[in-house]
């Protein structure tokens, strides 16, 4: 979610509770085009094998991009997408387009059951050259149920009522509001999808369960009863299986709360916080991902040994902004997370300097940001692509332009042609 409104008291509450949820399908498109896609701007893209070839190495592009394409209203992404002439789903598309990566995570996407609103921006604008940049053809595509705008039922933010998004399993005006597709030119393993929307946000050991600072009781934000249905993840886990030739790389995709629009107790930080550690656990061996347990019931991480890449808004910075101190480097300091190259930009660079403000007392280098917010928190690094140590990383950058190259158009300033995020990738030989 945008985090252009500063940090209000009680806003909002990013919470869940279980509810007889269900795996969403995951299904390939129902046609594909053949065609080439434009190399991204400022950077050398490596020759890439191509998807379904014998070549026993292949370099793997795979980028995360928060675009904004959620809507206010239910059905509105759908009615915005009929037609090929929306012009931030034109942004977005060219975006990608000019980047080109083989494995694609958008944020903020509203699901849609049916795979209505996937299909119709992989046919009206992914596959239609977007002011001179090649058509770019993504074959298979995965979405899922999230947890943002369904009703608990309980009063979850604490204000002595009981409805709207704060009391949602996720912060949202309607089920599947701010939801997630990833989008693939490779196949994917459809039978072989894990996700976790109905994890309980008690079962991690040692949760990070809000306090209500009123009572001397702790962890007590929630009752008992709400704590036996609090979900952790704000929207949804997923674990997206990718065959690249004879391997499989599993995407891991989620969007953690902001860790804003709460109060004293914090609990949108602390659930960012956990919802981070999830994958942390999930990679880091049976020792830490025994506790953790899919939609299917089945428990435990990945296997040692496994290729993966983290893709996500992940909502915290390393050292600025408003998450909780450490959030983040669950992922940056493990042992299994490749972070020998980080994603940068000379247009970030450009950005900071000319706003000025927060940017320039942050520890975080201006050239990793990700995300062109307003102060607090100011620009921050939110949005990553992290590979696992035995994918080797080639090259890693942020789509953001500097103004004089005419690509600036897509990035722009308040109020955002296409998003306040940046589209983040990372090439990695599988």
């Amino acid at each position: 979610m945008t985090r252009r409104t500063r940090r209000t008291s009680l806003l909002t509450a990013l919470v869940g509770v279980a509810l007889a949820g269900s795996v969403g399908l995951a299904a390939p498109a129902a046609t594909a085009k053949p065609g080439d896609s434009a190399k991204p701007q400022g950077s050398a893209k490596p020759d890439r094998a191509k998807p379904g070839s014998n070549a026993p190495d292949r370099t793997l592009r795979v980028a995360q991009f928060n675009a904004s394409l959620n809507r206010s209203a239910e059905g509105q992404l759908v009615r915005d997408l009929s037609t090929p002439d929306n012009e931030q789903a034109r942004n977005v598309a060219e975006t990608i387009q000019r980047t080109d990566p083989d494995v694609v995570l958008i944020n903020e996407f509203d699901y849609v059951p049916g795979n209505v609103a996937v299909d119709l921006f992989r046919d009206n604008y992914l596959e239609r050259g977007q002011r001179g940049a090649d058509p770019v053809t993504y074959p298979y595509a995965y979405t899922a149920p999230v947890n943002t705008g369904v009703p608990s039922g309980m009063d979850l933010d604490n204000d002595g009522t009981v409805g709207g998004p704060n009391d949602a399993f996720g912060f949202g005006e309607f089920p599947g509001q701010y939801g997630m597709v990833v989008y693939s030119k490779y196949p994917i393993d459809t039978a072989r999808v894990r996700t976790f929307q109905n994890f309980l946000w008690k079962d991690m050991p040692g949760a990070r369960l809000p306090d209500d600072p009123a009572t001397p009781e702790p962890n007590d934000w929630f009752s008992p009863e709400e704590l036996e249905r609090v979900r952790l993840s704000s929207k949804s886990h997923w674990d997206v299986p990718v065959r690249v030739g004879r391997r499989t790389v599993h995407v891991l995709a989620s969007h953690p709360t902001p860790p804003v629009f709460d109060g004293p107790e914090d609990r949108n930080g602390l659930r960012n916080a956990d919802e981070i550690r999830l994958w942390a656990d999930y990679v880091s061996g049976p020792s830490r991902s025994r506790y953790i347990y899919d939609d299917a019931g089945q428990r435990g991480g990945l296997k040692p040994g496994s290729r993966f890449v983290i893709a996500g808004d992940q909502n915290s910075d390393p050292y600025d902004g408003d998450s909780l101190p450490g959030a983040v480097q669950q992922l940056l300091t493990n042992k299994r997370v490749n972070t020998s190259l980080t994603p940068w930009s000379e247009g970030a660079v450009e950005a900071a300097r000319e706003q000025g403000g927060a940017n320039l007392t942050h520890r975080t280098p201006a050239k990793y940001d990700t995300a062109d917010f307003a102060e607090p928190p100011g620009n921050i690094r939110a949005d990553y692509v992290l590979p696992s140590r035995n994918l080797k990383m080639l090259d890693a950058r942020v789509f953001w332009p500097v103004k004089a190259d005419p690509l600036s158009r897509l990035t722009g300033s308040y109020p955002f042609p296409t998003s306040d995020h940046r589209l983040v990738w990372v090439d990695v030989r599988v």
